[in-house]
């Protein structure tokens, strides 16, 4: 039975306490709710205890349930992700993956499902004995981006000028589900239920993100390489959609362009010969600015067979702070680890190690296929106290020691909203850890959830730092995807310490800009220097580049410049083809003769990558042509990896978004969705859609 959906055979604990005083006691211990979330009105406390009651003293009895499926799309066909899907008068529901498929539980005594999503008509659908109900959502003529899709309660704006929806009328709902988790002690692994997004007002909101200063136009004459680390994750990504779901504003520096576009697959062709990798790459006209090129790039590494994958030593580091006492926080969570276990062998092993006032071991470790002894630690796990972040770090990182596997995939999975807050928590120190333990062949994966507090800067630094990747689980189908469909990119290494050095030829580029990667540029001379870390390669997984370029011969101004040198020549001229070195030494005849041998070369792309368990790094290379496809010309891949840049330019108002609008952004995607097998295309065009 999928976790994210049963919420059945749920049995009482032994003598419990009367329920009316249960909800006394729960009331009076809860922590505070922000302040919106307050409820002042003694009438409506009340009501609550008393439907809290209700609750307990009807769920000893026995139910029968039954299981309805279906898929959720919009009237040309396509998927919708997100969907919430309720029964009506009651308080669990579900969301659609990203295929628009769900499935839900319900009792005998059900008679409607409510399907919800902002944007959309909410449509009631009757049960009537179905098992498969299939629904079509139209959109709504009226704006609803400012509505709660629950409620329908409008937006308020705060003291800041911010909108918020106001919650108050929602909050009894998150109680009865948190009572209804401690009372019966359900396994969340087992049977969790999708809970609606709580939000702190803005003045609460203590969320951090690294600030990000886009890439600038540079000169091939003056800066002829471009260098940078392969270190892509993909939290950006489904964070964007968080707020998107939710109607908020997104923060820019929340937007980093390349994890954007790196969610999704390309579907480049597979690694043929002596090298881990394959490398794609295309040139067309940019879709935001049609003076300008755009060349896509593209990296598949080879895929591997679960049955041949190394074995995994691997702890979990599960933080159980109070802060992750929110039901798409910790409950969230042990779904998402339930999944993961799932997928162990007999030859793996799992340790988990927990955080709050104080780190402690909560499971040594233990044989992959004793999964019910993993999942038993894991649902007994619940949240309260402060964060020792780094004491659980040091802790886990022992453990890893402790039973390191030679040759093995020797890795710490850290599931935190980020907020480390006693013990090692200054980003310098966490860094200098992590960087430590990468040494002894330890890496790091980071899953960050909930919302209003995350850490986003501190959690990138950690899965940069510890050769690992990041990922942001905003719903059991985002769980899914990082932890089971891209389970091996996500977990095994094949390659590390890749980089990319691309050299442009000032003869047909008058200036390139690299679209994001700002935080994880390389001094060019870091190129070559084996000492230099950077990012690694899991097995199967993508990554993509995007680099704007004017041509030469140009006449666009606006263009940074310096002077010009006075000492030596400023590096050529595009008319003769005048040569110097990097260093603005002139190259030797062999070397100009070299020279003359680049015509009709666009650039040269260079990628250095280390085998998993070497100190000697790699080198392969490849030239791109000159060849400039037409709008119409160009692959689905291009198009589509296009249309994402485009949107995330859009959302952080960058100076370089040139003509760019959502419109745009809609036509450009849709008519590059491909197969799709997976929706995600499909999802994405509607997010652009509600963000219009």
């Amino acid at each position: 039975m999928d976790s994210v959906h049963a919420c059945s055979n749920r049995e009482l604990p032994p003598s419990p306490e009367p329920p009316e005083k249960f909800a006394q006691t729960f009331m009076e211990s809860s922590r505070p709710l922000h302040p919106y979330h307050r409820i002042t009105n003694q009438r409506t406390m009340r009501t609550i205890a008393s439907v809290i009651a209700f609750l307990l003293l009807t769920a000893a009895g026995p139910t029968t349930q039954i299981l309805i499926q279906g898929t959720v799309t919009d009237s040309s066909g396509n998927p919708l992700s997100g969907v919430y899907v309720m029964i009506e008068g009651a308080k669990n529901s579900v969301i659609t993956g990203a295929d628009g498929s769900y499935s839900i539980n319900v009792g005998l005594e059900a008679k409607v499902l409510v399907f919800c999503l902002r944007g959309m008509k909410e449509v009631k659908e009757p049960i009537m004995g179905r098992t498969i109900i299939n629904v079509v959502l139209e959109p709504e003529n009226a704006d609803i981006t400012a509505m709660n899709r629950k409620t329908g309660k409008e937006k308020k704006t705060d003291q800041t000028g911010e909108e918020y929806v106001d919650m108050e009328a929602d909050v009894y709902e998150c109680l009865m589900e948190v009572v209804y988790d401690q009372v019966y002690a359900a396994p969340a692994g087992r049977n969790m239920k999708s809970s609606y997004y709580h939000l702190p007002p803005a003045e609460q909101n203590t969320e951090s993100y690294a600030g990000i200063s886009e890439n600038g136009y540079r000169d091939p004459l003056r800066e002829p390489y471009s260098t940078f680390s392969i270190d892509v994750d993909n939290a950006s990504y489904s964070n964007v959609r968080r707020f998107i779901n939710l109607g908020q504003k997104v923060p820019a520096d929340a937007v980093r362009i390349e994890e954007m576009i790196n969610y999704f697959r390309y579907d480049y062709p597979k690694p043929s010969g002596e090298h881990p990798f394959s490398l794609y790459t295309e040139t067309g006209i940019c879709p935001w600015n049609s003076n300008h090129y755009l060349l896509h790039v593209g990296l598949r590494g080879k895929d591997i067979d679960k049955s041949e994958l190394p074995p995994s030593n691997l702890v979990f580091l599960i933080d159980v702070s109070g802060s992750m006492d929110y039901p798409n926080k910790l409950p969230l969570l042990k779904s998402a680890f339930g999944l993961l276990v799932n997928e162990l062998r007999e030859e793996d092993r799992v340790a988990i190690v927990v955080y709050a006032g104080a780190a402690g071991v909560v499971l040594e470790s233990t044989p992959g296929n004793r999964k019910e002894t993993i999942m038993e630690a894991i649902d007994r796990l619940n949240a309260g106290g402060s964060t020792a972040g780094g004491a659980g770090l040091t802790l886990a990182y022992k453990i890893a020691e402790k039973n390191f596997i030679n040759g093995g995939n020797n890795r710490i999975i850290l599931a935190t909203d980020g907020d480390f807050n006693v013990g090692v928590s200054d980003n310098k120190s966490m860094q200098q850890l992590v960087e430590e333990k990468r040494g002894l062949g330890i890496y790091m994966t980071v899953l960050g959830f909930g919302m209003g507090n995350i850490k986003d800067d501190k959690m990138e630094i950690i899965a940069d730092k510890g050769n690992g990747n990041y990922a942001y689980i905003d719903n059991i189908q985002e769980a899914r995807r990082v932890l089971v469909q891209e389970f091996g990119g996500t977990l095994f290494t094949i390659a590390k310490d890749v980089k990319f050095q691309i050299e442009f030829n000032p003869e047909y580029v008058k200036a390139y800009r690299l679209v994001g990667y700002e935080n994880r540029l390389l001094a060019d001379q870091d190129f070559n220097d084996d000492t230099k870390d950077a990012g690694e390669m899991g097995a199967g997984h993508t990554v993509t580049a995007l680099y704007e370029i004017i041509p030469a011969g140009s006449e666009e101004t606006g263009l940074p410049t310096i002077d010009p040198l006075r000492y030596q020549s400023n590096g050529g001229s595009r008319q003769t083809g005048e040569a110097h070195q990097a260093d603005g030494s002139r190259q030797t005849g062999e070397a100009r003769k070299s020279l003359r041998n680049t015509h009709r070369e666009l650039c040269n792309i260079k990628l250095r990558y280390k085998d998993p368990d070497a100190l000697t790094s790699k080198l392969f290379s490849k030239t791109v042509g000159t060849e400039i496809k037409k709008a119409g010309e160009t692959t689905d891949r291009f198009r589509f990896s296009a249309a994402v840049a485009e949107f995330g330019m859009i959302l952080r108002n960058s100076k370089y978004k040139g003509n760019a609008t959502t419109a745009d952004v809609i036509s450009l995607a849709s008519g590059a969705r491909g197969a799709d097998p997976d929706g995600y295309r499909a999802e994405f065009i509607r997010l652009v859609r509600s963000a219009r």
